[in-house]
């Protein structure tokens, strides 16, 4: 009876002491994610100021939604964060087969796909706004020369949300291939092997082996640029500020418009509106996707 006791207190203390190295980490996750998340909701209930506050309840939800412009940013987040998402996973995936087929100077290829990700999304969206300059940017200068009237990039109404994503999408392609390169590379190559002695070619290697195989990596990749789209701020504010008018407004630079006005709890009930807007769309979408991986 003793022994058996005694092999009990043992088997707690080993227990405590392995879930004692989760403190640090629950610390560091409580410190960084949920104190600031519950501090978010509260004060997304009062009006604030960084020395004073009271509550106000529902008030900061129900003026949200007043919002002239949130409609157009509702919009405009929609279809920036849609957009984003298409062009990154059909480049990411054309690039990553390209860098996967054994192509002379793969590595430094790969590395030059890779490097505007390393960039500053601040400087990225600077030296594009000088690059599309109606009458001094480089790219209109180019376009005259072969005899083409270039547009004003920026300025037109019609086409300011479209040039921003083609920024996004040259700045963030290449994480979307470094994913696409992982999952190719880990394709046993039997598989291929297989279906050449069997008379395939290039299509049916790619739509019978590669598409099937690297769905985890594409679901990754839709997952990673529909959130970020969803969430994109500071390209859009260092290229437009929202403009031409509310064009290309997104609904984190309502919010951002909203901090700068000073009206913090409005802004602050604005992000939780965000939170539950990018949650309520991704969890559903990573459901539906991880649905149908295949298993190598």
């Amino acid at each position: 009876m003793r022994a058996r006791e005694d092999d009990a207190v043992k088997a707690l203390n080993r227990r405590l002491y392995s879930h004692a190295f989760l403190l640090p980490a629950l610390a560091v996750y409580g410190g960084l994610f949920l104190v600031p998340t519950l501090s978010s909701l509260f004060f997304s209930l009062t009006r604030w100021t960084l020395t004073a506050w009271y509550f106000t309840g529902l008030d900061n939800f129900r003026m949200f939604f007043t919002e002239p412009s949130l409609s157009i940013g509702f919009t405009n987040t929609l279809v920036y964060a849609a957009l984003t998402c298409l062009l990154k996973v059909v480049l990411g995936l054309l690039l990553g087969i390209f860098l996967s087929s054994g192509v002379r100077s793969q590595g430094y290829l790969r590395s030059v796909v890779f490097f505007p990700n390393l960039l500053s999304t601040i400087a990225v969206g600077i030296t594009f706004s000088s690059l599309m300059h109606p009458s001094h940017g480089i790219i209109n200068k180019a376009l005259a020369l072969a005899g083409i009237a270039g547009p004003d990039w920026l300025g037109n109404i019609h086409i300011a949300l479209l040039s921003i994503v083609l920024v996004d999408v040259w700045k963030g392609v290449g994480v979307a291939t470094v994913i696409y390169i992982a999952g190719i590379m880990s394709i046993p190559r039997q598989y291929y092997e297989a279906l050449s002695m069997d008379g395939g070619n290039g299509w049916n290697r790619f739509r019978s082996i590669t598409l099937p195989l690297v769905r985890p990596a594409m679901n990754s990749v839709i997952i990673l640029a529909f959130i970020g789209g969803l969430r994109t701020f500071d390209l859009v504010w260092a290229m437009t500020k929202g403009g031409p008018g509310f064009t290309t407004d997104l609904i984190a630079s309502i919010i951002y418009k909203q901090y700068t006005g000073g009206f913090y709890g409005l802004a602050t009930a604005g992000n939780v509106i965000l939170f539950l807007v990018v949650s309520a769309l991704a969890l559903p979408l990573y459901r539906l996707l991880t649905r149908h991986e295949v298993d190598l």
